[in-house]
């Protein structure tokens, strides 16, 4: 079958949309990308060696119109050269130009949601849908129009198989900070001056304990501050705006600080890493926050509002977690639990069944 990919805009999009890329082209699928054309994609994709179409979307929103409709009918010319069989969306604005152009010419259209709360390309794109697969149960009672199946979120296989970083000092205790593939200034600067606190407190005890080191991804813009913050407070610390082995970097945290983008949230549940997450505030209908509190309702993990958060209060729940490694071990257990199970697979058994 000739079956296409639509995903992109954020990290968040693209990594599922290239897990169920790959698990089509294992199955003899002949699988192309269509992606939006951003800069952070490139990072992404680097790990599909199959083709990519640029969409050229954008985000919905009124001042982009021009360039949407644009998008569309580049997508509608390629879409009818191409004759797909299937085209499966993972959400998002991306989304939008590849399903209009496939309900066009009668492809079939197998959508997925990543979040708990669906997005609003999601929302209105879903009455074109054979099928909405869902990441989390809870979604399908936002979603009345169409059919809805629960898959789980795809995630990269690689995720749950790093190593710790050699480099890192044998028995010390690590912090990984991530606002996501593109940064996040606020849980920058909170985790920045939390971290130092930290590191001032555990200086001034008098029994041995274990050292802290910070992975810490920042987005471009942060970069060399943060790192500038930590070597000011000599605090060892792997600073880069892009961490190219989250692998690695997942697998050397005792416990991450993150925001609640739904793959980072089930790529940390495939990792059993305790977690505390600070959604964005800004977040389409506030999802990120019931993407973090479905894990924290169930023991899996720690929400703070942005909002109300402190360095002071970080620390201190950064300095608690430190002298509470059983607590950690019980989250670790618990987020485990929550790991998704073949999620992959079964959005590519909806695609190929839609495309039948």
């Amino acid at each position: 079958m000739k079956i296409i990919v639509a995903c992109g805009g954020t990290g968040g999009h693209s990594f599922p949309g290239i897990a169920v890329a790959k698990e089509l082209a294992s199955r003899g699928h002949e699988v192309a990308i269509w992606a939006s054309g951003r800069d952070i994609e490139s990072s992404v994709l680097k790990s599909w060696e199959g083709p990519v179409f640029s969409t050229r979307a954008r985000q919905l929103r009124l001042k982009y119109i021009f360039s949407i409709l644009s998008s569309i009918f580049r997508c509608m010319r390629a879409m009818k050269r191409a004759k797909p069989d299937v085209l499966l969306a993972m959400g998002s604005y991306s989304s939008l130009p590849p399903v209009l152009a496939a309900h066009h010419y009668h492809v079939p259209v197998v959508l997925h949601e990543a979040n708990t709360i669906p997005g609003k390309a999601v929302e209105f794109l879903s009455r074109y849908a054979k099928v909405v697969a869902t990441s989390f149960e809870i979604t399908k009672n936002h979603l009345h129009r169409t059919k809805v199946e629960l898959t789980g979120l795809p995630i990269r296989g690689e995720i749950a198989k790093g190593s710790r970083f050699d480099f890192i000092p044998s028995g010390s205790w690590t912090i990984f900070v991530t606002g996501g593939s593109q940064g996040a200034h606020r849980v920058n600067e909170l985790a920045s001056e939390a971290l130092c606190i930290v590191k001032q407190e555990l200086d001034k005890r008098q029994s041995p304990g274990r050292k802290l080191y910070v992975i810490h991804q920042t987005g471009s813009a942060d970069e060399p501050w943060v790192m500038a913050k930590y070597a000011e407070a000599g605090l060892p610390a792997r600073v880069h705006a892009f961490e190219r082995e989250m692998a690695n970097a997942f697998a050397s945290a005792d416990l991450v600080v993150a925001r609640a983008g739904a793959s980072t949230c089930f790529e940390l549940a495939a990792c059993a890493k305790p977690t505390l997450f600070i959604p964005l505030p800004s977040a389409m209908r506030n999802h990120q926050h019931f993407n973090a509190d479905a894990f924290a309702a169930k023991g899996a993990a720690a929400e703070a509002k942005q909002s109300m958060l402190t360095a002071k209060n970080l620390a201190r729940f950064i300095i608690n977690a430190y002298d509470n490694p059983g607590k950690l071990a019980d989250m670790s257990d618990r987020i485990r639990a929550l790991a998704p199970v073949d999620a992959a697979a079964k959005v590519a058994d909806l695609v190929e069944k839609s495309a039948e």
